[in-house]
């Protein structure tokens, strides 16, 4: 099983339509990336002074992609929304009708005690988490096979900002799982990408 880790610091189905309605539904598709665009920005302004910084986007060589398997709703919809705004692939909600299956095998979220102050008190956490996948195209046919990607974060503790901290846990750890599922997307490619000689060694 390959794994891969990275760290930072601080509906539309598949079927035969008609061309007017294949009009109306690109188009429908391209009003839903740009909002999701806009939406996606958001929660990045406030982080933006902590250094935190989301990968780029990628282009997929694929017309459909489905997500299986067993994903939070919360990774389901932020891979999603990665497919819908970085790549000129639509949404299945039914594997059959999807050109790529991602099928997400274990998803797990950790907090680990990093440091202590000079009192004894935590004074830094580090969040992991780690997501197992695997990827096939409509033929069954292996794209990505079983691989593993982790992210952790190091973020500064203090037992008088708690609510605080919290809060700012919750959006760090949003934004490492969107940057997970930009990352499913950009193995994807590479993978999808490579000379069938090499996918053997």
């Amino acid at each position: 099983m390959k794994v891969i880790g990275m760290r930072n610091k601080s509906n539309v189905s598949a079927m035969q339509l008609e061309p007017q309605a294949e009009t109306r539904i690109e188009l429908g598709n391209s009003s839903r990336r740009f909002a999701l665009r806009c939406l996606t920005l958001l929660p990045f302004m406030p982080l933006a002074a902590c250094g935190y910084r989301m990968r780029g986007m990628v282009a997929l060589p694929f017309s459909v992609v489905a997500i299986s398997g067993n994903p939070s709703p919360l990774l389901r919809t932020d891979i999603e929304r990665a497919v819908l705004t970085g790549t000129d692939a639509k949404v299945a909600v039914s594997s059959k009708d999807a050109d790529l299956v991602i099928e997400i095998l274990g998803e797990t979220y950790g907090r680990e005690i990093l440091a202590y102050n000079s009192n004894g008190q935590i004074s830094a956490y580090r969040l992991n988490i780690q997501v197992a996948f695997r990827a096939f195209d409509m033929a069954g046919e292996e794209v990505v096979p079983e691989s593993t990607l982790y992210i952790t974060r190091d973020m500064d503790f203090s037992v008088s900002t708690v609510l605080a901290t919290d809060a700012q846990t919750v959006q760090f750890v949003g934004l490492m799982r969107a940057d997970l599922a930009v990352q499913i997307l950009r193995r994807v490619s590479a993978e999808s990408n490579r000379p069938a000689a090499s996918k053997r060694f």
